[in-house]
């Protein structure tokens, strides 16, 4: 009853970490995906207890060499903290609490919260003793945007939230989105290709996306539509007669295409690539923007929304982690009136929100 955990579950990854009363961090550890939107409860649980069972391996005496099995014999958390991709409503709240009850032996009740990976990411709100607004906003495979309101008691409140709807409906700026940005900025250069106009300037970024699906020639881009559209081999025996790229979900072709196109935007200095980026953080910005007031304007128009300039901005992600990208976005958000009185990036929101539970469990 000694330990403290938590838990961020993101799309690409699950990162648990605990601490003990002190804070001082006894264990951590990596697993797969846990989105909880897009995984069974088996799924997201089996990530979850990979990445604590890993983690418990040097929080027990003697330290083990293998993962400690869960659900434990005994009650082994003081409380535990999940920041949970894809636990957008009362009723994901409810199944994810139910099943992380009982994989770690925590009761049902204030010991085990459970909210959105949005709520991690406000902590840095508590840094800053002047303001009591904060906006969370995810870059990473997807994207979220949530607002906060410091309470006197310390505690964060929920006040509004906009995106985290999946690749097919938003996750603007996220890496879905830079991937179907590319896809779409290359078919729609093709079809003014096809009009006979004047030749665009060499890409390294259409380059790049030609090569990772086997296309030879700018002029054959349009080959790339079956990457986007044909699912994902039903059996075995067809597995074998396909490129490897169409083993790989079809989101995920495109969300990994990510890393290609900020190679190209900011090492190569590939307009092309730059100007996939720009549109990407102006949507990321636009989902920022729609949960902030703008100066001036009637605070009865919308009554929950933030004053930027009054408010701190934490991001968190791998995509919105590159500097060069949280620029543009800042940028963006400029243009439409929108500078925070700080801005943060939180590298690592288990560890934050683990020690920051330790502090809780001490008062």
């Amino acid at each position: 009853m000694s330990l403290f955990l938590c838990v961020d579950c993101g799309g690409s990854k699950t990162s648990a970490v605990i601490t003990d009363r002190s804070g001082t961090i006894l264990g951590r550890a990596l697993g797969g995906p846990s989105n909880f939107a897009y995984m069974s409860a088996s799924a997201f649980t089996d990530a979850v207890r990979v990445a604590v069972s890993n983690a418990l391996k040097t929080c027990v005496s003697p330290p083990s060499i293998d993962p400690i099995p869960l659900p434990p014999n005994t009650e082994m958390f003081a409380s535990a903290w999940f920041g949970i991709s894809g636990v957008d409503s009362l009723a994901a709240v409810a199944n994810a609490s139910a099943a992380l009850s009982a994989l770690l032996r925590i009761p049902l009740g204030p010991r085990l919260v459970v909210a959105n990976d949005t709520h991690l990411l406000a902590a840095p709100l508590r840094l800053h003793p002047d303001i009591k607004h904060a906006v969370a906003a995810i870059g990473g495979t997807g994207s979220c945007v949530v607002s906060f309101q410091r309470q006197p008691s310390g505690m964060l409140s929920e006040l509004a939230r906009t995106g985290g709807w999946g690749w097919i409906l938003g996750d603007e700026g996220g890496g879905f989105h830079v991937g179907r940005e590319t896809m779409r900025q290359m078919m729609h250069d093709a079809a003014r290709s096809s009009l006979g106009m004047e030749p665009l300037p060499p890409s390294s970024l259409k380059a790049k996306v030609l090569e990772r699906f086997g296309i030879h020639g700018v002029e054959n881009a349009p080959e790339v539509l079956p990457v986007v559209h044909l699912p994902e081999p039903s059996t075995a025996e067809a597995a074998a007669t396909v490129p490897s790229y169409l083993l790989v979900a079809r989101e995920k072709r495109l969300s990994q295409l990510a890393p290609l196109v900020f190679e190209a935007a900011f090492k190569d200095k590939d307009p092309f690539a730059l100007n996939v980026l720009k549109v990407c953080a102006e949507g990321l910005a636009d989902q920022i923007a729609m949960l902030c007031r703008e100066p001036g304007e009637d605070p009865n128009l919308k009554p929950r929304a933030v004053e930027a300039n009054k408010a701190v901005l934490c991001f968190g992600g791998s995509l919105v982690g590159i500097e060069d990208y949280r620029v543009l976005i800042r940028e963006a958000l400029a243009k439409k009136g929108h500078v925070f009185k700080y801005v943060e990036f939180v590298d690592d929101a288990a560890a934050v929100g683990a020690v920051g539970l330790a502090s809780l469990g001490r008062t």
